[in-house]
């Protein structure tokens, strides 16, 4: 895996997956140069720019002034904000607007937005013509560490959280650390969280420095850009070496089986929930679960909680506003999880921090035990 480069305040983490291969370009004012980024390396001269109503204001008019500056033709298309936004019927919305726009299979679809829009336009660009160039802009503390690098694309389901997609990379994701500063608290904790799980996977040094450096990080600066750099270079790493998560990929997940059956309780209602804090609550839970599987000793449970509260993240289910379903419909949330294997329940457990495994076969009747305890 080819070093994190640096060029002027522009931090560069290659993707090489062969003709696959991307870059992902991190630093201040990159939605002003895109076009020009876009233009020099990539042949389409059309584009369908997805985004939101929360982002457009803001952004939308700056990133298509510089497309046409660079000779490139865009067309907008606007969805609502929210996780319910990723659905059948707001795929389709999208799917039309990038045909009426006549993007073509070298041209792009371009994803200007959190995670959410990320996930479904690149869905979008994955089986529109089965399959058009497509371009992360990702404006999101937690899409620009994670959901936009990697190529998972996809919509919810009544039945659970992203269980619909395709694997479909991006041709270059474009992180402008500027647009962070436009976030609310809430959102940048709720992206911290997804920092935090890189050093919680197998980066005890990582962790230990975020546990002293998290002010600076969220103060912004340097420090702010090392920890995305830092961030997409570990997820990276792990994408090439297993693209299509038929392995070690899955210990992205860590935190995540239980923090979307959590999601998938509150009905995605983002006023009580978002993806990343939900992540917050499952990565100490998967640390409890260790402890209490005597994989992992308990101080490492409260060290990781300790972290995480002290940011400002919710990490407990109790910290969830309202009523949650009763421990069997988690259960039931669980078992729908895409890491589920002919009917067996897989998670990302921990003997340590930065020491995460997947666990196969994880006996359900200690799963419901524990959710009943913690959701007591």
């Amino acid at each position: 895996m080819n070093a994190i480069t640096s060029a002027s305040a522009i931090r560069t983490v290659h993707v090489p997956l062969g003709e696959r291969a991307y870059d992902i370009l991190i630093g201040p004012g990159l939605i002003a140069r895109a076009g020009a980024e876009i233009a020099s390396r990539l042949k389409g001269r059309k584009a369908a720019v997805v985004t939101d109503e929360n982002v457009a204001p803001l952004y939308l008019k700056a990133l298509v002034a510089s497309l046409d500056e660079a000779g490139i033709a865009s067309a907008e298309v606007v969805l609502p904000a929210g996780e319910k936004t990723k659905s059948f019927e707001h795929l389709m919305t999208a799917c039309d607007k990038v045909l009426e726009a006549r993007v073509e299979r070298n041209d792009y679809v371009i994803a200007l937005g959190g995670g959410v829009i990320g996930d479904l336009s690149g869905f979008a660009a994955g089986i529109v013509r089965r399959g058009v160039r497509f371009v992360q802009v990702p404006t999101s503390l937690l899409s620009q560490v994670d959901s936009s690098v990697g190529g998972k694309t996809g919509i919810n389901s009544r039945h659970g959280k992203n269980l619909i997609g395709v694997f479909h990379q991006p041709d270059l994701v474009l992180a402008d650390t500027d647009v962070l500063n436009s976030l609310s608290a809430r959102e940048f904790r709720a992206g911290y969280a997804e920092v935090a799980k890189y050093g919680l996977i197998d980066k005890p040094d990582f962790f230990a420095w975020l546990e002293a450096n998290w002010k600076a990080v969220f103060a912004g600066g340097s420090a702010r850009i090392e920890a995305i750099a830092a961030s997409c270079q570990a997820k990276a790493d792990v994408v090439v070496a297993d693209e299509r998560e038929n392995g070690p990929r899955a210990l992205l997940n860590l935190g995540h089986t239980f923090g979307h059956a959590l999601e998938a309780a509150t009905a995605y209602d983002s006023s009580r929930l978002v993806h990343g804090e939900g992540v917050s609550i499952g990565m100490v839970l998967a640390h409890e679960f260790s402890a209490r599987m005597n994989l992992a000793s308990p101080d490492d449970a409260r060290r990781v909680e300790r972290h995480l509260k002290e940011v400002g993240l919710p990490t407990r289910m109790s910290d969830i506003p309202g009523e949650l379903p009763p421990a069997e419909t988690l259960m039931d949330a669980i078992a729908q999880d895409k890491k589920v294997k002919s009917g067996k329940l897989t998670f990302i457990l921990t003997r340590g921090i930065g020491q995460s495994f997947v666990a196969a076969d994880v006996p359900a009747s200690e799963v419901i035990s524990f959710l009943r305890e913690k959701h007591a």
